[in-house]
């Protein structure tokens, strides 16, 4: 197939990535892609949020499939007017793209469809947000209604920075006020024709900066997959799974059907294993970054089959998709002074040594050549991917191939993983 991938991100790496690994080889193209992305597959400069470019970009170049990675473009409506001209295009209407864009959508949807979740309540003015942090109580969860690039979320017990945090984002719109929910938690992606859904394997991330949970939450500092433990928890992973598809990602989706607004492409399932049951914390309408980094590595199943099915409303049917038992560990490479104030431009080294160890690939999140540098442009620099037949060696590989790249005042963390398997 022609596959246009949408985004610049280590997600979009992870997703094109995958692609190449199968047989016959597809034509893939990326917009606007990284220096990463760039090394392997054409790159055009294209605004992936510009709905008319990019169709008229498909249109002229024959592409069969766009897969749209990150949340700016769905919630833009980039999908509705592929869909318009007839293009198969991975990821949902602007109008079912709102169950990320708006929480409040999202609650009310998961409200209508009995999908069970914390409390919350919708505030827009700082009288109301005290009201509603004087009845939830410690630790506050403050959290911005739209898009925030991973930044919109504060968990605190602080009072004083819950209302701060707050403040901020009601100049930006209204904001939830969520109880707390304590518990593992689990992110699990789900493949939607709009009626049907397939499930891929269980990923945990580490939001926030520092180890063992320390510092503000980012968009994500590592993951790993799969969890050993839902065996323990739950008798297997598949049955956790099922339980999610009976009582969260169906009843989504047949709820969003039901109000003439499919869901097609990849439902992200946000979920915490509470003491009361297993609660949703969140929805999104696109791969997880950097949970996509360790599920892709592990999947046998084509994912172009899988991809342009879901856009054509052809899951039914299928069977699972299938994973291999092998371990992924993906760990973040992030900017000094990252998430407030990122430090950019600097250079980046040690990437052929990297992909000398066994297992490792590197997916890039925010980089650019610079002459015959190459530079960081963002936060989030580089995903370490390491795949192993333990966790053990797969952590192994991951640190020991991070430990070859050099970028100057680049943080990460060391526990990724670490007390799992």
């Amino acid at each position: 197939m022609k596959i246009l991938v949408l985004g610049s991100g280590a997600r979009e790496h992870a997703i094109i990535t995958a692609l190449l690994r199968e047989e016959p080889r597809h034509t893939i193209t990326a917009a606007p892609g990284n220096a990463g992305i760039a090394a392997d597959v054409p790159v055009v400069v294209l605004d992936a949020t510009d709905a008319e470019a990019v169709t008229n970009y498909a249109i002229r170049e024959n592409v069969e499939l766009v897969v749209i990675g990150p949340e700016a473009p769905l919630v833009a409506g980039v999908a509705d007017a592929l869909r318009t001209r007839g293009i198969a295009v991975f990821g949902p209407d602007k109008a079912a793209a709102a169950l990320e864009g708006s929480k409040t959508f999202a609650k009310r949807i998961m409200d209508d469809a009995g999908v069970p979740t914390g409390r919350a309540v919708r505030a827009g003015t700082l009288a109301e947000v005290e009201v509603a942090l004087a009845e939830f109580g410690a630790p506050y969860v403050v959290k911005a209604d739209g898009l925030a690039a991973g930044k919109g979320v504060l968990v605190t017990s602080d009072l004083s920075a819950a209302r701060e945090h707050a403040t901020y984002w009601l100049e930006h719109g209204s904001i939830l006020v969520e109880e707390f929910l304590d518990g593992q938690e689990i992110s699990l992606f789900l493949l939607s024709d709009g009626h049907t859904v397939l499930p891929l394997s269980p990923a945990q991330d580490y939001k926030r900066l520092g180890n063992n949970d320390a510092g503000p939450n980012t968009g994500g500092m590592g993951a790993y997959s799969p969890l050993p433990w839902l065996d323990a928890d739950f008798g297997s992973e598949k049955e956790f799974v099922q339980q999610i598809i009976d009582t969260v990602a169906l009843p989504t989706v047949r709820q969003l059907a039901a109000e003439n607004t499919p869901f097609v492409g990849l439902l992200y399932c946000g979920l915490i294993v509470t003491s009361a049951g297993i609660r949703v914390i969140e929805f999104n309408a696109r791969f997880g970054d950097p949970e996509t980094q360790v599920v892709l590595p592990r999947l046998v199943t084509p994912l172009s089959e899988l991809l342009f099915d879901a856009s054509t409303g052809a899951l039914n049917g299928r069977e699972w998709p299938e994973f291999s038992t092998d371990v992924a560990v993906t760990v973040v490479l992030a900017s000094e002074k990252y998430p407030e104030t990122p430090l950019t431009g600097r250079e980046i080294t040690g990437l052929d040594a990297a992909l000398q160890v066994p297992g490792v690939t590197v997916a890039h999140a925010a980089t650019a050549r610079r002459g015959d540098a190459l530079v960081s442009t963002g936060g989030r620099v580089l995903s370490v991917v390491a795949v192993g037949a333990s966790f053990r060696e797969a952590r192994a590989r991951a640190y020991e191939a991070l430990g070859h790249v050099q970028l100057e005042g680049a943080q990460f963390r060391t526990d990724i993983a670490a007390r799992v398997g």
